[in-house]
């Protein structure tokens, strides 16, 4: 399983992508229709449409890298409830994408912030 940094950035794009696409088409996915510059110190996310098989596209400075995951039986679960066309995650959400959870439905506790104590 492939872990980021914490100082990437990690961006989904909602919508199903079409697999055929390579490095050139889905650069200008991140580009024109997540409005991100494919060059940030990010990754991008992409689902096929049966939600069978993911792309990661990103910079490493060099040249562009493409990962590509694809399941045997299961199925991501994608988030699709989200008006945003990019949804952001953290590290922690990520890992549990790949793993077959619903990032949409885990919630972590609230945070509290005191003054003092008594």
């Amino acid at each position: 399983m492939i872990h980021w940094n914490d100082d990437i950035e990690v961006y989904l794009h909602r919508d199903p992508v079409d697999f055929r696409k390579a490095i050139n088409g889905l650069s200008l996915i991140v580009s024109e229709e997540m409005e991100l510059s494919p060059f940030d110190r990010a990754v991008f996310v992409f689902c096929n449409k049966r939600c069978s098989q993911l792309k990661v596209l990103y910079w490493d400075e060099s040249g562009f890298v493409l990962w590509q995951k694809r399941l045997e039986k299961e199925r991501f679960k994608w988030p699709k409830r989200s008006k945003k066309e990019t949804i952001k995650l953290s590290g922690e959400q990520w890992l549990w994408l790949l793993r077959g959870f619903d990032i949409m439905q885990i919630k972590p506790h609230k945070t509290l912030s005191y003054r003092s104590v008594g």
